[in-house]
This record gives structure tokens, sequence and C-alpha cells, in this order.
């Protein structure tokens, strides 16, 4: 049975969402999503993924600055919407949005619940090491990803994932699930989460991306596809930002020190415990991104260079 469903979304993630609803003939009765913000070096205000997507679908698009404030509520609330979505808004609901649909809000979370709530599951699944992970669809209620479970899918983490294919691929199933619990609305079982398993997924900073040579080879190489493509895993070289965009876990036992980056044609680096990483792809600030190999080769190593050390 068609609804009449207010959706509310910002990223690229939630687009494949969107569009399921409209496939499954949904009455998408507002399209709600972020303020367009200035992005890039000249600062050009730039639309959401959401907010293209819907516009070349002719949909009506609306953007409040806070959706705390009341004329949100009033606006949302006159179009009677039987059902509202939630997949990656970025704004925390007050109860009087919460309140207005007679089926309640749907959320898609990328994460298997109570397991990464917060804004970044993605990321920190990766970072962390998990070695699975999935979507949950969730009733929204007023904190942070702490509503009653709907359904779940899970899907393991390949070694060759990063933040970007991970994300695309757990949209698809995000929106596939959404279609299903819609559908099946009235015969789940709504769950409580416990909140003694709950983990925590927060946004992402600038110095997460610092990478700690003194951590495994592993570890740093899960924060490195974790982190991409912001902010990026990073240490120093000669005093400059250096990002490694790829690298990989070598087995090979060192006792270099920790960000020792070893003479030779391929990017070794010494971390904890013994083990090393190898560094696929590299950028110097302000310069493009090179292998591994050209990095090497473009530079003079000096004896003993440690990468992240302080440049006297």
């Amino acid at each position: 049975m068609p609804h009449r469903v207010v959706f509310l979304g910002t990223p690229e993630f939630a687009v494949p969402s969107l569009a399921s609803l409209l496939e499954a003939g949904h009455d998408i009765v507002e399209v709600v999503t972020q303020p367009d913000r200035p992005k890039g070096r000249k600062h050009e205000l730039t639309q959401s993924p959401v907010k293209n997507f819907a516009l070349l679908r002719g949909l009506h698009v609306f953007q409040p600055e806070r959706a705390r404030r009341a004329e949100a509520a009033e606006r949302l609330r006159a179009l009677k919407p039987d059902l509202m979505v939630v997949v990656g808004y970025g704004q925390i609901l007050p109860q009087s949005i919460i309140d207005i649909a007679p089926l309640g809000i749907i959320n898609v979370h990328a994460s298997l619940l109570p397991k990464l709530r917060g804004a970044a599951p993605i990321q920190w699944a990766l970072a962390n090491g998990e070695r699975k992970t999935g979507v949950t669809t969730m009733q929204i209620d007023a904190g942070l990803d702490t509503g009653d479970m709907l359904l779940h899918k899970e899907t393991p983490i390949e070694p060759e994932d990063d933040a970007v294919s991970l994300s695309e691929r757990l949209s698809h199933l995000g929106a596939a699930l959404l279609i299903e619990t819609v559908a099946r609305l009235s015969e789940i079982t709504p769950r409580k989460q416990n909140a003694a398993e709950a983990t925590l997924a927060p946004i992402l900073k600038k110095e997460d991306g610092r990478i700690d040579w003194s951590r495994t080879a592993h570890q740093i190489g899960n924060q490195i596809r974790g982190l991409v493509p912001w902010p990026g895993a990073h240490t120093t070289f000669r005093g400059q930002l250096l990002h490694i965009w790829k690298a990989q876990a070598v087995f090979e036992s060192q006792t270099l020190m920790p960000g020792t980056l070893r003479a030779g044609h391929v990017a070794h680096v010494a971390c904890g415990q013994g083990t090393a990483l190898r560094a696929v792809e590299l950028q110097v600030e302000g310069r493009k991104r090179v292998s591994g190999e050209a990095f090497m080769n473009g530079i003079h190593l000096h004896e003993n260079e440690i990468l992240g050390a302080v440049h006297n």
C-alpha cells in the first residue's frame, strides 16, 4: 500500500533509499535535506546529493537551517504524511517532528545496532577492524540511534573494502531493507536495543586520521581504509603533511623504530610489535597522489628517517 512519505536525508548514502521509495510507488510529499554548504577551495555553495536527485525527479525540497525550529514542524505537519523516513539527515529531530506521522519515523542506520551508534558507523567499523557489519531499520526516538529496531541485514567486511566501497554496498542493502520494512510494517514487532551492548561511532575529526606508528601494521591499515576520503590517514614527512591513501600490512619481522621509512624502491614503514606496512598510494600536501614506488624514487632518503617525527 503506497504511503504519503516525508523523506529526510543528505548524503550519497541516502539516495538509493529515496529512489527505492519512488520505485515502490510511494508518494514523496517532501524531501528535507541540509542547506547548501560551501565546499572546496573556492567555497562554492554545493547542493547535497539528495537534493540533486530530488530536483532531477521533480520532488519538492525543504532545507531548514534548524529542524528544531517550530516553523519546520508546522510545515511538515501540514503535509499530513503517513510515514517519515530518515537516512543520514544530519540533524537531531525534535519530538514535535517525531510525533507528526501516524506510522512514525523509520531510520536506516549503517550498522548492526546497538553497535556503532552515531554519525560515522561505516568508517569506524573499518577502522576498528570489524569483520562484519550491516544495516538496521529502526524507529526514531529522541535519543542518538537508540530507538526500537525493526529489521537488520548483515554483510561481511571484505579485505579490499574501504569506506567508499562499503558505503556504496550498504546504501543499496539499506534501501532494500527499507522497502521490506515499510511493506511489512504492520507485522514487525519492534525490539528494544540492549544498551549494554552499545558502542559509539562519533563524527570524524581531523585528528582521527593521525597515524600512530606504534600500533600494528594491521591496525594502521584498517585506519587508512576506514578514513577514506575524509579525514584521510595522515602523518608527516620532513615537516609536510603526508596522506597515505592505500596500504597493506606485509608479513615480515623487523626491529626498526616505529615510523621508520626503510630505504628501497618500495615504501615500507616500520610499525609496532615488529610489523611493517607497505604504503601503496601516498600524497604530500599540495601535490598529486603517487604510488609508493614513485614516492621513494622521488626522494633522497636519509638514514633512519621517521614519519611523524618533529621536523627541526
